[in-house]
């Protein structure tokens, strides 16, 4: 495929062990942030590559296929000797996702500067984070590149998606995400993100901080209490919107591809076009993917026609 007018979305895939509490242990299903992201791109008619270290084991061959089977391009990704990496998933009373990772020289995490340079440099959008942003040794040839294509021409989108368990050093994690931020035009992150990163501090103020580092836009989710957009122009509010929750595995996920699909069809997936763009409605876009996505079991992102059924 050209690249022109295509996203792509850099980092892991991983299989979820979803802890169900019944006599059924454990059940597997793909997942991991971006190849989230870009599976439900793809599902509501995005054109989309998944550029990602994806092993050759078993698990590896589930995960292509399940991409594939979505319409994700994964012409730009490794195929890799080492293991696939894993999640425990725990899931309290109200479906509220826990993580824990086998991180441990996976395959997601290996990534070389020449491996990455066979990425296209024409991507209108590329969107990158969570674990393979953080994790060495391939967080810096992934930010390295993202640089790369940033100075091309594509509008970089970034979520750190934080994970204490995997980040406990608070001011460490806290300064490699904020070295991160200039990468990126539009950053997306949640309420717990910033409570972790910078506890007692409000998110909205935290938000306009990091739009000094250089987005243009700063998201932050907060799940039932809704999201908020933070410009140069201010801040805009949205609510959630309400669905019964099966359980909120890859919600932000979906709320990132909600953007993203919402740009995409306004012919907004543009740096110069951003700071223009409707932020409440594309909230509400979002907004409404993520609650579709958290009426399903597991990371399960809806496709086009779910989403015109949802709305009624």
């Amino acid at each position: 495929m050209t690249a022109a007018a295509a996203i792509a979305v850099i980092g892991e895939a991983l299989i979820d062990l979803v802890e169900l509490g019944d006599d059924d242990p454990r059940l597997a299903r793909p997942g991991g942030s971006p190849y989230n992201v870009a599976l439900g791109l793809a599902r509501l008619g995005q054109r989309t590559a998944f550029v990602g270290r994806i092993s050759r084991d078993p698990l590896g061959v589930v995960l292509r296929n399940h991409a594939l089977r979505s319409g994700v391009d994964l012409s730009p990704s490794v195929a890799a000797d080492e293991p696939s990496t894993v999640a425990m998933v725990e899931l309290d009373a109200a479906g509220r996702a826990q993580y824990r990772f086998g991180v441990r020289g996976t395959a997601d995490f290996q990534w070389t500067a020449a491996e990455l340079a066979r990425v296209p440099g024409d991507y209108a959008a590329v969107h990158f984070g969570s674990l393979a942003s953080w994790l060495a040794p391939g967080d810096t040839a992934i930010a390295h590149r993202v640089g790369e294509l940033r100075a091309a021409g594509s509008l970089v989108t970034y979520d750190p998606n934080v994970r204490p368990l995997l980040q406990p050093d608070r001011a460490a994690a806290r300064e490699q995400i904020e070295r991160t931020l200039p990468l990126a035009h539009l950053v997306k992150t949640s309420d717990d993100d910033i409570d972790w990163l910078r506890p007692g501090e409000a998110a909205a103020d935290v938000a306009a901080d990091w739009l000094t580092l250089g987005p243009t836009a700063v998201i932050v989710t907060g799940g039932a209490t809704g999201a908020l957009a933070v410009t140069g122009d201010g801040v805009v509010f949205r609510p959630p919107v309400a669905v019964e929750v099966v359980d909120t595995v890859g919600a932000g996920d979906a709320f990132m591809t909600g953007m993203l699909d919402g740009l995409a069809r306004r012919g907004l997936l543009a740096a110069d076009a951003l700071a223009s763009a409707p932020f409440a409605d594309v909230l509400d876009d979002a907004a409404l993917v993520a609650a579709v996505t958290c009426a399903h079991a597991g990371a399960n992102p809806p496709r086009r026609d779910e989403l015109s059924s949802f709305r009624g």
